[in-house]
């Protein structure tokens, strides 16, 4: 995909979350992220989302996580756009990490609803409009509330939406009826946090996705979306209903991160599948369900 093609939204359209690669010592593997960074590009994603969940962000220091950012910027340069996860649950170091990412070629911020601490919708508007207000980056809000234990609220969103560096949302809520009200009352650039919702939130107006599963199945996802976009839903219909299985080999059974990179390693493209702690590869019992999905879906591990 040459910078000519690349899309004009800020974050891009086919967004992997994509997984921070380990050496067999658990150390982070820059030579293996830019690799597998320009085989995604090369697929048809024209963003790339870097140590956001499914990248591990939580196990990453400080360091691992610019050292990424760089590694995929170094690797893509412009022919996508790079998309740095610098959101925690502390509020600082958030605004800390997104300077500091801010300082390199980055082109966006996806930032998560505070986890744990559980706070208000009046603390979650203030933490992300601190986060916008420490640089000029745009800002993707990433609402997930089965991880985060609080959502954010539509009313929430629609008052984020007037910043003028909040740009865009990862919607993992999986609640089509306030998604649909974001779209309705706001500009955001919205994106599925769902894979398997992409279809039906692109037919709402959502502009994207930002996945896991793409990056076993990056030419089906960019068929998909290409199609959604272009108002062919018999045929964008017809792929979503094809990566059912995919979807469920990725993010059925065990975390997603765990699962990529138990098919990136069958597939060839990692050398192996290591995860940090707590997560764990998958066992036997799991690993034949992913691969059972997969020989559904078509593909050979």
């Amino acid at each position: 995909m040459s910078v000519s093609e690349i899309s004009q939204r800020p974050f891009g359209t086919l967004v992997p979350a994509m997984v921070t690669p380990f050496t067999a010592d658990g150390a982070v593997d820059y030579k293996a992220a830019g690799e597998l960074a320009n085989k995604l590009v090369d697929d048809g994603c024209d963003g790339i989302l870097v140590t956001g969940t499914t990248g591990e962000t939580s196990t990453l220091t400080d360091e691992e996580n610019l050292g990424m950012f760089q590694a995929v910027i170094d690797a893509v340069g412009h022919r996508a756009r790079v998309i740095a996860g610098t959101g925690t649950n502390d509020t600082r170091h958030s605004i800390s990490l997104s300077q500091r990412a801010a300082k390199l070629d980055i082109d966006g911020l996806l930032i998560v609803t505070p986890y744990y601490n559980k706070p208000s919708q009046a603390g979650i508007a203030a933490h992300f409009e601190a986060i916008a207000n420490s640089t000029e980056l745009p800002v993707m809000l990433y609402d997930i509330p089965g991880r985060a234990g609080v959502p954010i609220h539509t009313e929430t969103i629609i008052r984020l939406a007037d910043h003028p560096r909040i740009t865009a949302l990862k919607d993992a809520k999986a609640d089509f009826t306030e998604t649909s009200r974001v779209l309705a009352n706001t500009d955001l650039d919205v994106y599925s946090g769902d894979d398997g919702l992409t279809l039906p939130l692109m037919a709402a107006g959502a502009v994207g996705l930002v996945s896991v599963s793409a990056h076993i199945a990056p030419k089906q996802f960019r068929a998909l979306i290409d199609a959604a976009a272009a108002g062919d839903f018999v045929t964008a219909r017809k792929i979503h209903f094809e990566l059912d299985a995919v979807i469920r080999a990725t993010m059925g059974h065990v975390q997603g991160a765990v699962a990529v990179k138990q098919i990136l390693k069958w597939q060839g493209i990692l050398s192996n599948s290591v995860v940090r702690l707590p997560l764990v590869e998958p066992g036997e019992a799991e690993i034949a369900m992913i691969k059972a999905d997969l020989a559904e879906a078509g593909m050979e591990v």
